[in-house]
C-alpha cells in the first residue's frame, strides 16, 4: 500500500527535477539568441523595461502549484498547529542589448530546495533545442 502512495510522489518529484534542469540549461542556452527568436518561442512578454541600452522582457511562468504544510508546536502539554501555504511561480527576465540576449534571470519562489527554478521551465523550455 505504501508503494502505491510513494510512486506518484516520486513521479512528481522527477518531473520537477527535470524542469529545474531545463530552467538551469536555459540560463546558458538563451544567451546570444536574437529577440525575434525569443518572441517566436516564448511569445510576447508580459512586461518590458529599458535601462540605457538594455531592454528587459518579463515573462510570467509556473503551473500555479500551491504547497500546504503543517506546523505543529507543543509545550507544557499543549499542542497547537497551523497551516502554511506557499504559491510557487517565476518571473523570467530576459535582458537584451542590441536585440540579443545577454542574460536570463529568475525571480520569485521558483521551486523547492532540490528543484530551484522549476517553475521557470514552463515558459523557457519552448526555446530549448528538442
Amino acid at each position: 500500500m505504501r508503494a502505491i502512495l510513494v510512486l506518484p510522489l516520486l513521479l512528481l518529484t522527477g518531473c520537477a527535477v527535470q524542469r529545474s534542469l531545463q530552467a538551469q540549461d536555459a540560463k546558458q542556452q538563451l544567451i546570444g539568441m536574437p529577440a525575434e527568436k525569443i518572441f517566436t518561442c516564448m511569445g510576447p512578454p508580459h512586461g518590458r523595461s529599458t535601462l540605457g541600452q538594455t531592454e528587459v522582457w518579463q515573462y510570467n511562468s509556473g503551473n500555479g502549484r500551491v504547497q500546504t504544510g503543517a506546523m505543529v508546536t507543543g509545550g507544557s502539554g499543549i499542542v497547537t498547529g497551523s497551516a502554511v501555504t506557499t504559491t510557487r511561480f517565476c518571473t523570467v527576465n530576459i535582458a537584451m542589448k542590441d536585440r540579443v540576449v545577454q542574460s536570463v534571470n529568475y525571480v520569485g519562489p521558483t521551486g523547492g530546495l532540490l528543484t530551484e527554478g522549476e517553475q521557470c521551465a514552463f515558459v523557457v523550455r519552448a526555446c530549448l533545442p528538442q
